[in-house]
This record gives C-alpha cells, structure tokens and sequence, in this order.
C-alpha cells in the first residue's frame, strides 16, 4: 500500500519525517515532527516534536503485537498492544496523542516477533507510514460492512456492555479494540440512538487502567443517588481484568459521555475466577441485586447491596443444571410477562462458550422465580432443569438486555458472532457486529413449558421504504415461486410472509445470487422445525466451522409458520410467529442475493408475501 494511498486516509495531515538514530530520514522532508530512535533489534523509542491530534499506526494483522508503553515524564500513562506493519500495510489506526504534553512523552515499543533471522526492528514496514493527523476518516466503504446493524466504525467489538436508557438515547457500550481487528486491548467503546437503528459513535468510555483492561459489566440508572453519586447518574460494573479478576464501580453525572472510577476500587474480589457483573434495583428503594458469572463452576453468584459498594454474596445459580459443556458468561436476571396472562416470571441469561446447540458460542436461558436473594428455576416434567437456547442460529452470544427501558420493555442485543471463528471473518478495518434490538415477553408452548418470545423491535419498521413485491397470496409447488430482490441497496431488505403448507409437506426458501451460491432455509412442518443452510452461502473456506445447518424448534404443532427475513450485506436473521424461535446467522456472499425461490413437493400457499427494501437513516 502505498504513501499515497494511505494519506488520502488522514485529513489534515502534518508534515511527517520519520527519522532513525543518528539522524537519518526516511523520507525526503527536513521537519522532524516524528523521531523514530532504534535501540535494540526489537526495540525502539519514539519521540513526537511535531502537531496532530493522532499518531496513525500503521497495522499488519498477521503478526504478533508489539507493545506501545505511553511515558510521560518517566512514568507510564498507558500500554496499547499494536500489530505495527512488518511487510506490508493493511489498515492505520489513530493513537491519540494530543492530550499528553509533547516534550514529556515518549513511546516505547517492543516487539514480539522473533528476530532469529537477524532481522531488525528498523527494517520494518511501519516507519515508512507513521504519520501525524489532525483528524482521519473513518468511513468504511467494506464489501460487508452492515448497513442496518450496529458496527464499530473501526477495531474489533465482541459482548455488548452497559446497556442502559436515560433521557430518550439508548447507550449502548461494548468491548472495543480501538487499535486493530483482533481481540486486544480491551476497552469500552460508546454508541448512542434514539431510535435504536441509527448509531452515533462516541468513541471510548473505559480504558484500561492500573487494575487490568476492562472487561464486560453493565450500568444502570440510579435514580435516588444510594450509591453517593448524586440522583438519576449512570453507575455501572465492571470485570477489571488483570492478573486476576475482580470487579470494579464507575459512574456518570453527564448521561453516559464520561465516568468517574470510584477509588476503591475493586468493589468484589473473589479468589476465584469471575466476571461480567449486571446489576438491578429489586423493587423501589430496594436493595441493588448484582448477578455475576463464576464462569469455570458453570456457575452464576448473586449479591446484594444498598449502595453499590459492600456486597453480600447471597446464593448461587447452576453447578449442574444447564449446558454441560463449556464456561459461563455474560449473565442477566430479569421478570418478564407471560404473553395472554397476568403472570409473570423471571428468566436468568447464561451465555456460554463452547457449548452451542451447532458448536462454539450461544446464549442460554432459565425460567423461574427471584425472592430478591435466591433464583429457582422451573423443573420439567420429569423434574429436571431444561437447557433452553435463546437463538437457533451460530451468531447470538452475549445477548444482555437495557437497564431502565421506557414503557416496560424488556429489550436485548447480543454480539453477532462465535468465538470459533469471529477473528476470522472476511473483513478487515471493523471486526464485530450486534444482532437486531429485540423485545422479550413469555409464551406457553404445546409442551406446557414456558420459551422467549424475542419479537424484532417496534423500531425497525422505519426501516422499511415500498414494498418491491407485495402479494396477498401465491403459490409454491416443485416448479418454484419466483421472488425478485432488491438489488439496488446491496440487496438490504426484509422478507415478510406466511407458510401455508400443503399435507404437511416441507417447503424450501433459497435465497441466490447469480455467481451461484445460495443459502437455503426449510420449514418442516411434520417435525415443527426450521433450519437454515449456509454452507453454499458464499465464502465460507475461512474457517472450518463455518460452514454450517442450524435448525430451530417452532414452538408449535405444525401448520401455518409466518416469517419475517431481515437480510444484511452479511447477515440473516429469521424471526419466527412473531419471535417464538428466532435463528441469526452470519453469510457472505461475494455478491447480493437477488432473488427468493419457495419450492414445495406439493403446492403450498403464501400468504402475505411482502419485501421491503430496508434503508437506515445514517
């Protein structure tokens, strides 16, 4: 990649000369703004005369991180492990530099990489692009960049953190790379909407600090100041991740833009592993209830506290029930309505990793009832505990619901991904995407258990432009309903319809493009399932456990099934009447799906057969 190039990258970009030990330019320019000084083969000081708001490092994803310590006047402010450029450039990444005094800062790097072959860190590719801005673009114009989905405008993102609604803006923060597409460097980053479709992007709330990085948490709105705060801050929790695990207070008093660390931190050590602390108020004026992942005891811990300061473990949750496989993370605990009647339960989210019903990662749920101390889940018949999953596809894990929703609402985003192969993904400048907001309530099935209904939320029908195809009814037999897509916004859109089949034969959905790949849906109306099938979807060779069939229990006893498709430059999710199973699912196809063909052995009517081209405002 090259200088020219990558300056069109930065916007107001200062005169840059990067210079070795000894004085000698890497470039034509005479102004030394950036000094470069080698002092070992793998180390290397660098020294910032020049303006610019940013450092911009240049990145090469397929090696190992180098170590960045920020030194200021001799003491060290932070450490960014960076994957600096050895051969060649694939992306930069700004540091932010401005707000350390320029005479007094020094970057000391280290790398990792071996340099057996006797080559030199001042050999590498790096030093030839760093480069001072004032400012850089993030647009990220990449063939599957989401459209309708929140994304990170740059890094890798993985859990949703601190979901909370105060004051008409839905904060949502999440586990950010600001530094590259790799796990690493884990902090907050900060996304606002108010509608819940269009994000603005904040950049980062929490960085790592002397007690580790920060791992997932949650916040919430304190509304008669117990913890000290003052009325209505934000507060939150947090996993401070360093050579242990413990948990750690923040709070807000400006809405969320920034947080305070409260200096006692951390608030709960335990000397076990633990983490990603949610915590409510249980009932006005109540006691605030903390539910914490003990991850390697398939275990969730409950305390309690009136001030958000000294907790009291109270009880504990699982150490049998659930998945057997895997560890537990990214707990939740809250009541739900039991839709067509006046009951109400609670429900705990367990997410765990491996141990999805189709591999790797998946998020699972429990029903039953909270005293405000203990949590006891509802027994089958058989009187044993039932694992129940959330989302029956492979890209729903660390799904966590919004503190202090408006209206009751009960409302969740997950991560859209799996740790099998999130690093892996066809993508380059962003890593990471959250699934679709979705509203939780109960639903009795035929087997007279209690399941989540996760119905797409109100907000996303301002999505939908006019419709491209609209028909009341149809019919699919083995020579196929043809559906025409629109192709125009990358083939963005909803697919809305009802299955009516016929003699309870199954009926096929495939959605293709004209390089021939396809992913193919089926409804089996005999086995009351759905699966979907992605291993001709399009690139799937990057990673074996890619190429997968998921399959989804309706929930009912066959017969009618309506549909509602949402389809993204790299994503299917499939929301069945009207959220009983739901099954997401990630896809890359090198070019969009243009059309939609529904097959059946024999003759099935569709009923209400509408596409909508889907168009976010931002």
């Amino acid at each position: 990649m090259g200088m020219r190039y990558m300056r069109n990258l930065f916007r107001g970009l200062t005169v840059v000369s990067v210079c070795v030990a000894g004085g000698e330019s890497l470039h034509a320019q005479s102004e030394k703004d950036v000094r470069v000084d080698f002092i070992a083969p793998d180390r290397c000081l660098i020294r910032i005369n020049g303006d610019g708001r940013y450092l911009m490092l240049p990145i090469e994803e397929c090696h190992d991180d180098a170590r960045i310590e920020v030194i200021v006047n001799g003491r060290r402010e932070q450490i960014v492990n960076a994957r600096l450029a050895i051969n060649r450039v694939d992306y930069v990444v700004p540091l932010e530099v401005s707000r350390y005094d320029r005479e007094a800062l020094v970057l000391a790097v280290e790398t990792r990489q071996s340099r057996s072959d006797g080559r030199s860190i001042e050999d590498d590719a790096c030093w030839e692009l760093l480069a001072l801005a004032d400012d850089f673009d993030e647009t990220n114009t990449e063939k599957y960049r989401l459209a309708f989905h929140h994304t990170p405008p740059r890094g890798w993102m993985n859990d949703p953190n601190g979901l909370v609604y105060k004051d008409g803006i839905w904060h949502l923060y999440y586990q950010y790379n600001p530094y590259g597409s790799q796990w690493q460097n884990m902090s907050w980053g900060h996304s606002s909407s108010t509608d819940l479709v269009n994000w603005k992007h904040h950049g980062v709330a929490l960085e790592p600090n002397a007690l580790g990085t920060v791992f997932s948490g949650n916040c919430a709105v304190d509304t008669d100041g117990s913890a000290g705060f003052g009325r209505d801050a934000i507060v939150g929790l947090y996993t401070s991740a360093g050579a242990t695990q413990q948990q750690s207070l923040v709070w807000s008093t400006d809405g969320g833009d920034t947080f305070s660390f409260y200096p006692g931190n951390p608030v709960i050590t335990l000397p076990t592993e633990a983490r990603d602390p949610n915590i409510f108020r249980y009932g006005p004026g109540g006691d605030w209830v903390l539910i914490l992942a003990h991850p390697l005891e398939r275990e969730t811990l409950i305390f309690t506290s009136p001030d958000l300061r000294e907790w009291t473990l109270r009880s504990s949750f699982g150490r049998g029930p659930g998945a057997p496989e895997g560890i537990w993370e990214c707990p939740d605990l809250f009541r739900l309505p039991v839709d067509g009647s006046d009951e109400e339960k609670w429900v705990v989210l367990c997410n765990l990793n491996p141990g999805g019903p189709f591999g790797g990662s998946a998020t699972q749920y429990f029903v039953g009832d909270f005293d405000g101390r203990t949590f006891t889940p509802d027994r089958d018949e058989d009187g044993n505990v039932p694992t129940k999953w959330m989302d029956f596809g492979k890209d729903n894990y660390a799904t966590v619901s919004f503190s202090d929703a408006p209206d009751g609402r009960r409302t969740v985003i997950g991560w859209m991904s799996n740790w099998e192969y999130a690093s892996a993904v066809p993508t380059m400048q962003f890593r990471g995407a959250n699934t679709l907001p979705r509203d939780l309530s109960l639903f009795r099935a035929p087997d007279g258990q209690l399941y989540l209904r996760s119905k797409p939320s109100p907000e996303l029908t301002a999505l939908r432009g006019a419709p491209t195809v609209s028909h009341k009814t149809a019919t699919a037999g083995r020579k196929g309903l043809n559906v025409p897509l629109p192709t125009a916004n990358d083939g963005i859109c909803e697919i809305d319809l009802t299955i009516d089949p016929a003699d309870n034969e199954p009926v096929t959905l495939t959605l293709a493009n004209g390089a021939g790949e396809k992913t193919v849906m089926t409804y089996d109306p005999r086995e009351a399932t759905f699966s979907l099938d992605r291993t001709g979807s399009g690139l799937t060779g990057f990673h074996r456990d890619f190429p997968a069939t998921t399959v989804a229990p309706t929930f009912s006893d066959g017969g009618r099934l309506t549909l509602r498709i949402f389809i993204d430059r790299a994503s299917i999710e499939v929301f069945g009447d009207g959220g009983r199973f739901v099954m997401t699912n990630l896809v890359f196809p090198t070019e969009p799906y243009d059309h939609l063909t529904i097959t059946s052995p024999r003759p099935a009517r569709i009923n209400a057969l509408t596409v909508y081209p889907l168009h976010p405002a931002n």
